[in-house]
């Protein structure tokens, strides 16, 4: 790389002013304007939540839309199904019709979309069959519990002709709309590299004995598409993303976030071809299924590479946050969190450029969905980029799982030459919930 000189420097930095605010500006507006007039009664837009405990309750005003009304919620829990009825009324004023069965829900052709905020294990099935009865989808992360999920979300929405929003808001901020724009702008060089990394401090309790299930629970419904077994508090609210029947661990939990922003700073559209994986347990205590530090590579046909990490079990984060990337160009670097910042350095002695601080998404993201919903356009997280990023967890996941490097061919979407780790693509779903576009 050339050195870089005072000149050349201040030259780099003045282009990228015009891209971007000052280094630590904080936002105070939203990010790009949505429509949020006051629409007839005739057009509003009728949503509803399946899933409300946890992040289904950041769905429940809408975006603050004057022309979009939560309609109805759905639970298999009917105490958190009273709770956010309730607080739905207390705050709108209308109490939402519940249902306890989300088939049910998709029976009503008044719904218009629904926002999936189930565990992990249901958000496919209960998407593809959303889709089917017309509905527009808001599925929460990661859109597929296995890798064979994702293909079959992308091939119903095109077949169905239905909007799919994936809940990876960070999309949507101003914050990646201008990090986005330097990366455009050829300041770093040719981005070679990009890192995803979520490290924070988890505690796992020991396992209790199986129980009975609480009142008032349909415990079979929440089943689904998993095996069936014996109820455990554990598997239940909260602890259910650590077992892989119903969850995808870190790197499926927070990690989709930044495994997303990765795989977007980076420039690619298409699978990794190679992928390699190592995890071990650090912390010994706890009942869980999956490692508590993790590390994988992704090796993409141009030589591209985007590595993921994550550490379970220390009290601090890289970089200064929790979850966070960086952009490894061939003239300098840039560090970028979903907690709504971003920070340019340049050259051997990384010296500072345009950064941004802001928000981090989510009523953007939301308010975007709904405007597609309207103009039927296709959305900043649609099926396909959902499938893309969330193929990275699956990958990362059967790599470690089998301990060997994977070979993967991004046009048949298979493993080469390890049938073992190419069943691991796909699950068997318990009857009747098995996922077909």
């Amino acid at each position: 790389m050339p050195p870089t000189t005072r000149r050349r420097f201040l030259s780099r930095a003045a282009k990228a002013a015009l891209l971007c605010a000052a280094p630590a500006v904080r936002l105070t507006g939203a990010a790009p304007p949505v429509s949020l007039a006051r629409a007839a009664p005739s057009e509003t837009i009728r949503a509803a939540v399946i899933g409300a405990r946890g992040r289904g309750r950041v769905f429940f005003d809408l975006a603050g839309r004057k022309d979009a009304v939560l309609a109805a919620l759905c639970d298999v829990d009917r105490r958190v199904l009273g709770e956010a009825a309730e607080s739905v009324q207390k705050s709108t004023g209308s109490r939402p019709a519940t249902h306890a069965d989300f088939r049910r829900l998709l029976d009503d052709r008044s719904i218009d979309l629904v926002f999936v905020a189930t565990p992990h294990h249901w958000h496919c099935p209960i998407a593809v069959r959303a889709i089917q009865a017309g509905k527009d989808v808001y599925v929460e992360k990661p859109a597929s519990h296995v890798f064979r999920e994702g293909r079959a979300l992308v091939e119903a929405a095109r077949k169905h002709g239905r909007i799919v929003q994936h809940g990876t808001q960070m999309r949507s901020s101003e914050v990646t709309a201008r990090a986005g724009e330097v990366l455009a702008s050829g300041l770093l060089g040719k981005v070679k590299m990009s890192k995803a990394w979520n490290v924070q401090r988890h505690r796992h309790p020991p396992l209790p004995p199986d129980a009975d299930p609480p009142e008032g629970l349909d415990y079979d419904m929440w089943l689904g598409p998993a095996p069936a077994r014996r109820f455990n508090p554990l598997r239940f609210h909260g602890g259910w993303t650590w077992f892989r029947d119903y969850g995808n661990g870190d790197i499926g939990n927070d990690g989709s976030h930044d495994i997303d922003m990765a795989r977007w700073g980076l420039g690619v559209t298409a699978h990794p071809v190679r992928i390699t994986a190592h995890g071990s347990r650090i912390d010994l205590e706890g009942a869980r299924e999956f490692p508590d530090n993790m590390s994988v590579a992704y090796q993409y046909a141009d030589d591209k590479v985007l590595l993921y990490e994550d550490r379970g079990w220390t009290p601090y984060g890289l970089h200064g946050f929790d979850s966070g990337n960086a952009f490894y160009g061939t003239e300098g670097y840039m560090l970028f969190s979903r907690r709504g910042y971003f920070q340019v350095y340049l050259g051997p002695k990384e010296e500072p450029g345009p950064g941004l601080r802001g928000g981090a998404g989510m009523p953007e993201h939301v308010a975007g969905f709904l405007d597609c919903v309207r103009t039927r356009k296709q959305p900043t997280a649609s099926a396909e980029v959902a499938h893309l990023s969330c193929a990275l967890v699956h990958l990362g996941e059967v790599a470690y799982r089998v301990g060997r490097v994977l070979r993967f061919d991004p046009s048949t979407e298979r493993v080469l030459d390890d049938p073992e780790a190419d069943r691991l693509l796909t699950k068997e779903h318990r009857a009747p919930w098995g996922v077909a576009g």
